[in-house]
């Protein structure tokens, strides 16, 4: 019985020996197909259009068109913005008194119309400019301190523009009230509808 028991217990070892002889064994690849396996994940990388390469590509091609559209937009309110100042102004002719224009051939001033220069300047657009060219022109004469437009009326060619006065600068001097007089006046008409000048109070602008 013991002799049966070790002939099977041989059998059995063989048996186990031969089947792992049959097994197929694992093989660990090779230095070189180590290589080329690292490498094929970087060459698909770069043949993939959606890759990150691709998307950098698009992302500057759509950010050069943005930058592109606001110069656009910023040049386009910028010329807008000319346009209406353009609009909401207009150039007036303010007239000053200059003595040299305004002498006989002795040197004398003649206190005569002769002596006007006109400058030219801008103002807003409303609804009265002739107010507004007539108060701008007090603001810029010498000796009139406290001289002030209250008002103004147009009917049938005739303006009627009176004062204030309160410091009496308007009376006083034939020949400065008279040049005082004329560079109102020379204002004032420059306007086409402007025909004739009427001073109140009458008191005002007399020697």
């Amino acid at each position: 019985r013991m002799s049966s028991m070790r002939h099977a217990g041989g059998v059995l070892k063989n048996r186990i020996m031969n089947e792992e002889k049959e097994r197929p064994r694992y093989h660990p690849p090779s230095a070189e197909l180590r290589g080329k396996q690292k490498e094929t994940p970087k060459e698909s990388a770069n043949a993939d259009p959606t890759g990150q390469e691709f998307r950098l590509k698009f992302m500057k091609k759509h950010n050069k068109k943005i930058i592109i559209g606001i110069i656009a937009f910023a040049l386009l309110g910028f010329i807008v913005g000319l346009i209406s100042i353009q609009k909401e102004t207009r150039t007036i002719s303010l007239y000053y008194y200059n003595q040299e224009l305004d002498q006989d051939e002795t040197g004398n001033i003649l206190c005569s119309r002769k002596g006007l220069a006109s400058v030219e300047r801008e103002i807003p657009i409303t609804q009265t400019p002739i107010q507004d060219t007539i108060k701008l022109l007090l603001s810029n004469v010498a000796n009139i301190e406290g001289v002030s437009l209250k008002g103004a009326s147009l009917k049938e060619g005739v303006l009627t523009l009176e004062f204030d006065d309160p410091n009496n600068k308007t009376v006083g001097g034939a020949c400065r009230v008279g040049i005082l007089w004329f560079q109102i006046e020379a204002t004032a008409k420059q306007f086409p509808e402007v025909q004739q000048v009427r001073f109140l109070p009458e008191e005002l602008f007399q020697p």
